[in-house]
């Protein structure tokens, strides 16, 4: 009989190994992702700024007591959540319409795919510029069809209180939907076809078929989109920093672009770090729903 001591040798070579082959890829993370957020955390309690010679010295708590009472941090964690959900939920609805769309047996289908994935590959920078030329007050495509069809002069849409917000909403619909729709149509392809042919026997309608057969299929996919669209919205920056640098008034100064001016405009470190740590909280926050949201899914089934 073979000891039962000596089994498990082969089995911690293995995992040696397997760590191994996981080092190239870890190494770059704890570099460039860990060591970073761990340096962050650390300079947020202390009153780290650019140009001075002092040495920095460590503070606690006070640059999140000041965070707290800083009325302008939060209007832009406001305006912040208002374009996170302003964004993600439009672009679920119309990525969710366009998947189901592109799943029909149409004619050319294979280019309307291919078309639909086109903002994708463009860089925020140049989608920025892109419909900065669109918005813009005097040239663009916007007010010159506006006046076309008689509806007044136009104006200018990314330097008006009440309209550079949602023109703003607007653009981050318009270049995150691709991924949204790729997501789902995978999703949806992965819906056995056998249910939907039974259901469709069964005497039940589009609508009855996408509740019973579609969704329950295509749910934690949804979940997952939905989440990750969510944290990259509420993240985002060079689009909103390209249409707007924050303006006008503040109205489209998201947390990220208020962080960024504290720290490399104003040089204050140590609170623009603060900020970042409220950021992730709200993150961590939001990953935390969503893990327990499909905890509770796999539950039921």
């Amino acid at each position: 009989m073979t000891d039962a001591t000596t089994v498990p040798r082969p089995r911690r070579l293995l995992d040696h190994g397997a760590w191994f082959l996981v080092l190239p890829a870890l190494i770059p993370i704890l570099v460039l992702s860990v060591g970073p957020l761990l340096y962050g955390v650390g300079l947020a309690f202390t009153d780290a700024q650019a140009g001075r010679t002092e040495p920095t010295e460590w503070i606690g708590s006070l640059n999140f007591r000041d965070l707290r009472r800083d009325t302008l941090f939060l209007e832009s964690f406001g305006i912040g959540l208002v374009w996170a959900v302003g964004v993600t939920v439009p672009q679920f609805l119309l990525g969710l319409g366009l998947a189901l769309l592109l799943t029909q047996k149409l004619r050319l289908r294979w280019l309307a795919r291919s078309l639909a994935i086109i903002p994708w590959a463009m860089p925020e920078v140049v989608v920025g510029i892109m419909w900065r030329l669109v918005y813009s007050p005097d040239a663009g495509i916007l007010n010159e069809t506006l006046r076309d069809f008689g509806f007044g002069d136009g104006r200018d849409w990314l330097t008006g209180l009440g309209t550079a917000l949602p023109a703003v909403i607007v653009v981050g619909i318009w270049a995150g939907l691709p991924q949204t729709t790729v997501a789902l149509l995978a999703g949806l392809q992965n819906t056995p076809r056998e249910l939907h042919e039974a259901a469709a026997l069964d005497g039940a309608g589009a609508w009855r078929r996408f509740w019973a057969v579609t969704w329950p299929a295509l749910r934690p996919v949804a979940l997952a989109i939905t989440a990750l669209n969510l944290i990259w919205n509420f993240n985002a920056f060079a689009l909103v920093w390209v249409l707007t640098a924050g303006g006008p008034g503040g109205r489209t100064r998201l947390p990220t672009l208020f962080a960024y001016e504290e720290a490399f405009r104003y040089g204050q470190f140590g609170y623009a770090a603060a900020m970042g740590c409220a950021m992730v909280a709200v993150i961590s926050v939001v990953l935390a729903v969503f893990l327990v949201g499909r905890l509770r899914g796999g539950g039921e089934k």
